[in-house]
């Protein structure tokens, strides 16, 4: 079924913020910052298609970066960002291709990765995800880092088809590879590989350029946050193109310099854990300190970014 309308726009999530040249968008910031998504103009956001060749694109707007397949098969999107930009983003992938969008894969369960699923899925898209993420959707969670409660999504925006350790898709002369991975952003992360074209979209387990965030409330881990970049340099080539959850597309050695970076942060703050500094000392200690001209400019501040991979070591 070709995806031309929608009937109405559904709730909208929370609101945005602007980090260089990209917008980010994550739902927990969102409600750290206390912003209404009624406050939100998504009218003014703009989508920009970077083609990557081989019928495939990065879409960026607000949310998530979202990654295309199109050709004779139909079109195959990686994540969706919010409800009210749907229409925007089917006027973006109208100008790839005439083909109706058939498939969905959600990287992970965060609304701006999801908030289009129930516009998507009403229009007869097939979603598909890791049952964990299926799992979130379908009912309440509490995000702590913001402190708040995220109501279930409605029935039209699950995933009707889960797995669990990955899934092959043929699509559009290209082997696409989803891959599970160890508990990282969150516990239902998925990364996506397109063999043929030599691309890689690592969701939110890569953030390009600035400290990430992971959702401990949602089984996100510093461990898995470093295996799962490891995971990726290891499916990457030396001419690999990346689609990072947010940021600009990256290359391998972009991906290595976070990699590096992550595994060196837990290391320190895992040293003065085992030495018994509570989380201030860790903190007043910056064990980012020499990372943080390169990766703190972002909506994560070095302190932030700490005492979350303080959090996820020392509650194990």
């Amino acid at each position: 079924m070709r995806v031309a309308r929608m009937g109405k726009w559904f709730e909208s999530v929370r609101g945005a913020f602007r980090i260089g040249r990209w917008l980010l968008v994550t739902s927990v910031c969102l409600a750290a910052a206390g912003t209404a998504s009624a406050q939100q103009d998504f009218s003014k956001v703009e989508i920009k298609t970077t083609d990557l060749g081989a019928g495939l694109a990065m879409l960026q707007g607000a949310g998530g970066n979202i990654g295309v397949s199109a050709g004779p098969d139909g079109v195959f999107l990686i994540d969706d960002q919010f409800a009210p930009l749907t229409e925007k983003i089917q006027a973006a992938i109208a100008e790839l291709s005439p083909e109706p969008i058939r498939f969905l894969l959600n990287t992970h369960w965060h609304a701006d990765h999801t908030g289009g699923n129930e516009n998507l899925g009403k229009a007869g898209v097939l979603i598909m995800a890791h049952h964990h993420v299926r799992d979130r959707l379908m009912a309440d969670q509490f995000m702590s880092g913001g402190k708040r409660r995220v109501p279930a999504s409605p029935k039209a925006a699950w995933p009707v088809v889960t797995f669990e350790d990955g899934v092959t898709l043929h699509l559009n002369g290209q082997t696409i590879e989803v891959y599970h991975v160890a508990p990282a952003h969150t516990d239902g992360d998925s990364i996506v590989r397109f063999v043929e074209a030599d691309v890689l979209h690592l969701g939110d387990t890569y953030f390009s350029g600035i400290y990430p965030f992971f959702d401990t409330t949602s089984g996100g881990e510093i461990d898995g946050m470093v295996s799962a970049a490891t995971r990726g340099l290891e499916l990457a080539g030396p001419n690999t193109r990346i689609i990072p959850g947010h940021g600009p597309l990256s290359r391998p050695a972009d991906l290595r310099r976070t990699r590096d970076m992550l595994a060196s942060v837990r290391d320190r703050v895992r040293k003065m854990i085992e030495r018994g500094l509570d989380r201030r000392a860790v903190l007043r200690a910056r064990p980012s300190r020499e990372f943080d001209a390169e990766f703190g400019g972002g909506f994560m501040s070095p302190d932030r970014f700490v005492g979350i991979v303080y959090d996820s070591l020392a509650n194990k």
